[in-house]
């Protein structure tokens, strides 16, 4: 279940009237009704604004949905102004103070007014509020910082850390809060009492209703030519945050800021810019008819991104997952200089010729603190031990002999034998994996040497599967005449598994497009990307390319591979689908070359081609010039031998085969012998 159904943000002014034509320095409003963004609403003062927002909230309240409303205004002030202000330090009883005495009309309020007031009564008319940006002169408001005191914290914390807001003291001038906060939370407060209203971070959120303060150039960046700024990033913003689940949704909203608040977002700036996949991301370029194999799998390298969601994880329990972040090392590894063997440490090298020291009492092991040796003398040291003070270089104990109190051991010796350095594998702040990469055993023990416990990781992909076609029925119930056994969802649930993603069965639809729409729509919510097979051509019951056209979100792809063609590549409601063949042969064919590597960049991972050998032929074949062809194949004796019969419906052939033949597509005789490309099928990660 989704937290919000409707998901709106705020762009408020606090200046006056803007007139009937939409421009800049307006109210802008961004709305997404279930997973669907709106074109942006311009409102040209705050008491349009209020009676939009009354509307709308009525609507969504009769309708039975969630609603997220942000509002790009502080909720709450520095700690200690609002028990200064109102004798309570619940920022909540700051907008009630403000909505009793803030007297607001299309062309002016009094903001500036009741900002000398405070200062007054707070400050001795010398702050905390700065900047008067009316032509008179108001008592206890400084026009400028000269002479300004401020008996509060300049800044909030969440401003401490999002570079580049402003003061919520500072009244004007270009960038300026204030007084969007004095105008804004009267607002806000009128509309608390007249709807089931939870304020984050302040409330549980319980209600039909939540409020949350957000900054939307934290994460939208300059508006394309022919927007204005603030209709194009309360549409991102709204989109940004439409685009989450559930779950990370939540954890955005996991923030304890009790009395100051906090801008939503903040520290998950690179989450949220992640860019969404556009509808056309599949579009070929116009003229294309038949697409080859490498022009394919570029299209598919540069228009997609990473849709898998990020949560935080135990870095042991990471294994096979993706890295969502660079991994940086909590500290170095060894983090102290140490002993590589067993022997005897002291200070400096030694050259040629006999040498002794004395030998003190004790010695140093792994997990001892270190101590303290004398110049001049050495200590027993065993593998691993971290060296002691006044002990850089270490001889080995089979080159030492012991007489009365003393080592005696012949040079030379090079100062820092047999030593570590610290951070000589790695040091402190070192990038120790890069995002992208799936998490090895190797990666857990690295993590684990330099400290690392928690770490951010994509979520597993989830992949819903649908096979299409009234002949299809599973395995195990009654077959009529007319009727097969569905082979491609039990397939494609294991290629997705050995992939790395998890696989979501979503059974099978008969040819009927009502049905298909209606699988796919209850799906959405539970997956990141679809994998059906069959329907995906442009005949009368290839359903889903037809569905997909219906939304303008088709590509039917025709591309030069054998077995395979037709791939229809398209977005439903935000979620990829790749819609494979039907033939199990072209439909494993078409998700190793194409669906492999597009799910991992999806996943969050990189792309990744598979690896292949020039083998001897084991085999003789006359190629046609056109397509890329793939021939099941295996290796026998220091030669590859390919299925007897390339016919696309034998699937023993997938069985008996360890990997593919790839034949390019020029024409071509392939005699025995002849070095061909073989794949293994470990080079799919199968």
């Amino acid at each position: 279940m989704t937290l919000f159904d409707t998901i709106v943000m705020v762009d408020w002014s606090s200046g006056n009237d803007t007139g009937p034509s939409p421009r800049k320095d307006a109210i802008w409003v961004g709305v997404s009704r279930n997973g669907q963004t709106e074109e942006p609403v311009y409102l040209r003062n705050r008491q349009l604004a209020e009676k939009w927002l009354v509307s709308l909230l009525t609507q969504e309240q009769s309708s039975g949905r969630r609603v997220l409303v942000g509002f790009d205004f502080p909720f709450g002030y520095p700690a200690g102004f609002a028990k200064a202000l109102t004798g309570s330090s619940d920022p909540l009883m700051i907008w009630d103070w403000f909505e009793e005495r803030i007297v607001d009309t299309p062309k002016g309020n009094n903001r500036f007014d009741l900002a000398g007031k405070v200062n007054l009564g707070l400050g001795d008319g010398k702050g905390p509020f700065w900047f008067n940006g009316l032509r008179r002169e108001i008592v206890g408001l400084p026009r400028t910082k000269t002479g300004y005191v401020n008996p509060f914290p300049d800044r909030r914390k969440a401003e401490e850390l999002a570079k580049g807001t402003f003061t919520c003291w500072q009244m004007g001038g270009a960038g300026a809060v204030a007084g969007q906060v004095m105008s804004g939370l009267p607002v806000l407060a009128r509309l608390r009492r007249q709807f089931d209203v939870a304020v984050w971070p302040f409330q549980t959120l319980d209600k039909a209703v939540t409020f949350v303060e957000i900054w939307p150039s934290l994460t939208v960046g300059p508006a394309p030519d022919g927007w204005i700024k603030d209709a194009w990033q309360v549409t991102e913003t709204t989109k940004q945050i439409a685009a989450l689940s559930s779950d990370r949704l939540a954890v955005m909203l996991a923030v304890d800021a009790p009395e100051e608040g906090w801008i939503f977002g903040l520290g998950f700036e690179a989450e949220l810019t992640a860019p969404p996949l556009r509808n056309d991301c599949f579009a070929l370029p116009q003229g294309v008819h038949w697409t080859p194999v490498n022009e394919a799998l570029t299209l598919l390298q540069e228009r997609l991104t990473p849709v898998a969601k990020i949560e935080t994880a135990r870095a042991e329990t990471g294994l096979g997952r993706i890295a969502a972040a660079a991994i940086v090392a909590n500290r170095a590894n060894p983090p102290l200089p140490n002993t590589a063997v067993d022997g005897y440490g002291f200070a400096g090298g030694r050259g040629r010729g006999a040498h002794s020291l004395p030998l003190l009492r004790g010695r140093a092991a792994a997990g001892d603190a270190p101590g303290v040796v004398p110049d001049g003398h050495a200590i027993r040291v065993l593998t691993g031990a971290a060296l002691p003070e006044g002990v850089d270089t270490v001889v080995l104990q089979e080159d030492v002999v012991h007489v009365a109190g003393e080592i005696r051991f012949s040079g030379p010796v090079k100062t820092g034998a047999n030593t570590r350095q610290a951070g000589e594998d790695v040091i402190q702040g070192q990038t120790i994996v890069e995002p992208g990469r799936r998490l090895t055993a190797a990666d857990l023990a690295i993590m684990a040497a330099t400290g690392l416990r928690d770490i951010e990781l994509r979520k597993p992909l989830k992949v819903g599967i649908l096979s299409t076609g009234d002949e299809l029925v599973d395995a195990g119930e009654d077959a009529v005449a007319g009727q097969i056994y569905d082979a491609n969802r039990p397939m494609l649930a294991a290629l997705v598994t050995a992939f790395g993603h998890e696989p979501v069965d979503l059974g099978r639809v008969p040819d009927d497009r009502g049905v298909l729409r209606r699988r796919l729509n209850a799906a959405c919510a539970s997956v990141d990307a679809f994998l059906t097979s069959g329907g995906a051509s442009a005949g009368d019951e290839d359903h889903v390319s037809a569905l997909l056209q219906e939304v303008g979100a088709l590509s039917l792809w025709r591309i030069a591979i054998k077995p395979g063609r037709p791939l229809a590549l398209g977005i439903w409601q935000g979620v990829p689908v790749f819609g494979l063949p039907g033939n199990p042969v072209a439909a494993m064919i078409c998700t190793l070359i194409f669906a492999r590597p597009a799910m991992e960049i999806l996943a969050g991972g990189r792309w990744s081609e598979p690896q292949g050998f020039q083998v001897p032929a084991g085999f003789s074949k006359s190629k046609k010039a056109g397509r890329r062809e793939y021939l099941r194949a295996r290796m026998r004796d220091g030669k590859v031998e390919v299925f007897a019969s390339e016919g696309s419906g034998r699937i023993s052939g997938l069985a008996w085969a360890e990997g593919l033949v790839e034949l390019p597509e020029p024409a071509g005789d392939i005699k025995i012998g002849d070095l061909v490309r073989y794949i293994p099928y470990r080079s799919f990660g199968l």
